[in-house]
């Protein structure tokens, strides 16, 4: 049965905390660079994306999409790139538009329902005519992105598209923003506000008088961003409208390839909707693993290199061929 009962991560003594194993591995993971060829591509729309491309001759690739104002460069997408690397595998690390260091041409950038530009990526690399397989591995926006991109394909997916593994994924996109909203959190929501603000920033300087930071020092969280930024920057009405039609949550059932989906108990970002164990219990390929501890893309391991999620997805995605 596709819903895992019981995960076999277990959490270092000290990090029983979930927001001492979510900050962890931002401050003091040690992870080597990886050997990055960036790669740009047009979008139809005349923007861009950059790819960071690990190549080994691979006739498989993995495609990994990082979180909210991540990029590439994050040490969980690096210790991704690694092991898959080391297991054989191409590795494709996309940077969402505005994230790979260089403000994208285009009035919109990204947020959590953006799935044309992974299919942009996805028909590139089949086309390449290199590779047999592509398997996919998203981050928190990312795993959402993946997960709504998989169901909203359904049956038209793209026949390369092996498998799919996602990790601390918002899969309901209303209840996770209540949920970050809450004081325990605002750590990380004062940072998210700040860095989209400096890109709305430089948005600002390309296209004068189409966006307004009055007062923006005044917004707290994502209900306040959503609706005044995300939502009429790409076609939404209001910032519960784009949730609501941007939650992975409405479109798993339609999944049609072996997906792994890995969500922590104590994940600081998550609501109880967030935990798909209905779905998942009677999903031909929705596999639904929730360990007790992990935090938010935390998941620490200090006996080895690679922290668990990393060996968890090569094990999912060698198993799906």
């Amino acid at each position: 049965m596709p819903l895992v009962k019981k995960s076999d991560y277990e959490a270092p003594m000290l990090l029983r905390n979930r927001h001492l194993m979510t900050i962890y591995p931002t401050l003091f993971r040690r992870v080597k660079p990886a050997a990055y060829e960036r790669k740009r591509i047009t979008t139809v729309d005349g923007d861009f994306l950059d790819l960071d491309c690990c190549s080994r001759g691979s006739d498989r690739v993995v495609l990994i999409l990082h979180g909210l104002e991540g990029d590439a460069g994050r040490k969980y997408v690096l210790g991704m790139v690694q092991i898959f690397h080391a297991a054989g595998f191409d590795t494709v690390s996309m940077n969402f538009r505005g994230c790979s260091g260089e403000p994208n041409r285009q009035l919109r950038f990204y947020h959590s329902g953006e799935t044309g530009d992974l299919d942009v990526v996805v028909h590139h690399l089949a086309a390449l005519g290199k590779y047999s397989a592509i398997h996919l591995v998203g981050f928190s926006l990312g795993g959402n992105v993946t997960l709504k991109y998989l169901g909203e394909r359904g049956d038209q997916l793209h026949p390369m598209v092996k498998s799919a593994v996602a990790v601390s994924v918002p899969c309901d996109l209303v209840t996770s923003s209540t949920e970050l909203a809450k004081p325990h959190n605002s750590i990380y929501m004062n940072r998210f506000i700040r860095s989209l603000g400096r890109k709305l920033a430089l948005k600002q300087q390309q296209y004068p008088g189409a966006i307004d930071m009055s007062g923006y020092e005044e917004i707290k969280n994502f209900q306040q961003f959503d609706d005044r930024y995300t939502a009429p920057l790409h076609g939404f009405p209001n910032a519960l409208e784009y949730w609501t039609r941007c939650s992975s949550l409405g479109f798993l059932h339609r999944i049609n390839v072996p997906t792994l989906l890995i969500n922590a108990k104590d994940d600081p970002f998550l609501s109880k909707e967030c935990y798909p164990y209905d779905i998942a219990a009677t999903h031909p390929y929705l596999y639904l693993e929730t360990p007790e501890k992990g935090g938010h893309v935390g998941f620490v391991g200090f006996r080895d290199y690679y922290y668990w999620t990393e060996k968890r997805a090569l094990e999912f995605t060698q198993s799906c061929r």
